[in-house]
């Protein structure tokens, strides 16, 4: 059976997407009955009930703009949690479902159950720690998300074969026109797609990148209630970064929703330095690659945020002692 979470830690990467979708934090923290610094902290946990609030809160400061829809203008692959930006590495969005299924406790009180059959991939959405329905627009967002991945991975405008929820929007008609098909009353939430669909290679794959990110995910399930070092937390947000070219102190602080200074502190506190942390996410990462793809140096220098490949082979001789071809040509 899978493990249920009791507190389940915010994302900073929250704090940037209600900017952009321009919603007040403090007033839907307010509604939320959340505590008004509540984003401004270190490491952020919500329990079930908290949680479900927290979505709510958010829906009501969202005023008359429906949250959902806003979601689906903004959400991209940057603003994914680790789970989720690590099931885009998958070869399609059977094994993307897969993965999220196994690691979905990490990132809110639901349960994902999944029927893959060789006409369709269905999955439904159960919620714990809560009494009555999943809230409206949680339950939307949701159907938002799944289709946003499926569009995200494959480049196509996926269109589902049926969708459910406990409690349907009073207008349907943007989202029938942002899901291609109107959403049915059920007791759960509910996605269907075509098994042909499903099976659709996601050109998002990255099977070296995946292989790094489980063992990481894996052991976030084994301490699902310990707290990560700070450290811990500027790894996995490099690991984020990283492949999209970034790899600032200054991005890593904002993303965590703390200073650069305290950033610098609490690492200080843990006898590391942010350049520490920074060049042994790169350097695990650079090994993986090396050994267990044939991603050419370029390709590599790219995904570890060097501005060229030159810059990539002068760092990698300085942490090993050889150039990164000598590394692969010793292993193969």
């Amino acid at each position: 059976m899978i493990k249920r979470a009791a507190k389940f830690l915010v994302p900073p990467s929250w704090k940037l997407i209600l900017h952009d979708m321009n919603i007040d934090t403090a007033l839907a923290l307010a509604y939320a009955g959340l505590p008004a610094d509540l984003l401004q902290r270190e490491a952020v946990t919500l329990s079930p009930v908290e949680y479900f609030r927290f979505w709510c809160g958010i829906d009501r400061a969202s005023k008359d703009r429906p949250l959902p829809l806003l979601l689906a203008e903004h959400l991209s692959a940057e603003s994914f949690d680790p789970p989720i930006f690590a099931s885009l590495c998958s070869a399609n969005l059977n094994q993307a479902l897969l993965r999220i299924q196994q690691y979905k406790p990490l990132i809110g009180p639901m349960e994902l159950h999944l029927d893959i059959t060789d006409e369709y991939t269905k999955l439904n959405l159960e919620c714990y720690g809560s009494d009555g329905n999943i809230p409206e627009a949680l339950g939307l967002s949701e159907l938002i998300f799944y289709i946003r991945l499926a569009r995200l991975g494959t480049r196509e405008e996926i269109q589902p074969l049926e969708l459910a929820l406990p409690q349907l929007p009073e207008d349907q008609t943007p989202y029938r026109e942002f899901f291609g098909c109107s959403i049915k009353q059920s007791d759960r939430v509910r996605i269907c797609f075509s098994a042909q669909d499903a099976q659709k290679p996601f050109l998002t794959a990255n099977a070296p990148m995946w292989d790094f990110f489980e063992g990481k995910l894996s052991q976030q399930l084994k301490d699902l209630d310990s707290e990560a070092t700070m450290g811990e937390r500027v790894g996995s947000v490099l690991m984020e970064l990283l492949p999209a070219g970034e790899s600032s102190v200054e991005a890593v602080s904002e993303r965590l929703a703390i200073s650069k200074r305290t950033l610098q502190r609490k690492l200080g506190e843990e006898n590391q330095s942010f350049q520490t942390v920074l060049q042994g996410v790169r350097s695990s990462l650079a090994d993986h690659y090396l050994a267990k793809s044939s991603l050419h140096l370029g390709e590599i220098s790219f995904m570890l945020g060097f501005k060229e490949p030159n810059s990539f082979i002068r760092a990698y001789r300085g942490w090993k002692g050889m150039t990164p071809l000598q590394y692969r040509d010793s292993i193969h």
